[in-house]
């Protein structure tokens, strides 16, 4: 006896098992178990991103660390590029990372490169008000090379400019003039070539005559210098005759003081004492002149007034 098959059945497990398959064949291709996980980070760019495609690669020193997911304006200044990258989790993007556009050799084909980032800096984190982190941008190289072309390209026009306007005809007919002049300089100094040389063998002789006197001046000068520092010499004596003479007035200063505390007042009393024994002396001339012969006999007794009685000191004199 015939088992019978069900083919729904077979049909049904060969359908789940190609699925099963397909799917796995998929995910070994995305990486399967080994598959990397991508942070996102923001970059703002103020220049042109021609040549920049989605999927661009996103680099850090030469090594492929994410791609280019998005590319689009800033709806607020259309100056502006937002791009946004997939950036391998655990690529060390710090505060002071910075991201520049660059081209790969002749192809043209623009990619983003990553650079910067000390040890020492803290990781890149998304700003308040911002959904993820942003780095930095700098211009790039060909940004550069256009902004310094332009410069230059200003300043010839404006040198350009200004050499037009030297070479206006005012200016040309003026250079005429002042070429017609040097030109009739030279000839007035060619003709006067003699006295231009005689001239100049006067200026030699003058020169050379003052050399001879500069030689002899030597001398002079050194006489000048002895003698200066003889001047010098006697002022240093003149200077300590000075002090000298200044210790001299300070003790001369102290003798005068000496003699006004201590000679004056003995000086004032002898004074005194000779304008006495003076008066004494002279009354006795008057006397003398008066009664010469009062110097022998004495002074006679003055006649007693009424009423006075004359009496005997014990030295035999009367007393009134």
């Amino acid at each position: 006896m015939e088992s019978k098959v069900n083919y729904a059945v077979v049909g049904a497990f060969v359908l789940v098992l190609g699925a099963v398959l397909v799917a796995f064949t998929l995910w070994l291709a995305s990486g399967g178990a080994f598959q990397k996980k991508y942070d996102p980070y923001l970059a703002i760019e103020d220049e042109s991103v021609a040549g920049l495609n989605l999927n661009a690669p996103v680099k850090y020193n030469g090594v492929d660390v994410g791609k280019v997911r998005q590319i689009q304006l800033d709806s607020r200044n259309p100056d502006r590029v937002i791009l946004t990258f997939a950036i391998e989790r655990g690529t060390p993007i710090k505060e002071d990372t910075v991201a520049v556009l660059k081209t790969q050799g002749l192809t043209g084909i623009a990619y983003v490169e990553l650079s910067g980032g000390t040890p020492n800096a803290p990781p890149l984190r998304a700003a308040a008000g911002s959904p993820y982190p942003v780095i930095r941008t700098k211009p790039s190289l060909a940004a550069r090379l256009e902004n310094v072309l332009t410069s230059v390209l200003a300043k010839l026009d404006s040198t350009s400019n200004s050499i037009n306007a030297i070479l206006s005809d005012e200016n040309r007919a003026a250079f005429s003039s002042a070429l017609a002049d040097i030109a009739a300089v030279a000839r007035t100094i060619a003709a006067r070539k003699d006295a231009l040389d005689a001239g100049i063998a006067h200026a030699a002789t003058t020169f050379e005559n003052s050399s001879r006197a500069t030689a002899k001046a030597g001398p002079v000068i050194d006489r000048i210098g002895r003698s200066a520092a003889a001047v010098e010499k006697m002022g240093d004596e003149v200077a300590r005759t000075s002090a000298s003479a200044g210790k001299a007035a300070d003790a001369v200063g102290n003798d005068l003081k000496r003699f006004s505390e201590e000679t004056l007042p003995e000086l004032e009393r002898l004074l005194g004492e000779l304008s006495v024994l003076s008066s004494s002396l002279r009354r006795l001339s008057e006397q003398t002149e008066r009664n010469p012969g009062g110097i022998l006999f004495g002074r006679k007794a003055v006649p007693e007034g009424p009423g006075e009685s004359a009496t005997t000191t014990p030295t035999g004199q009367q007393r009134r």
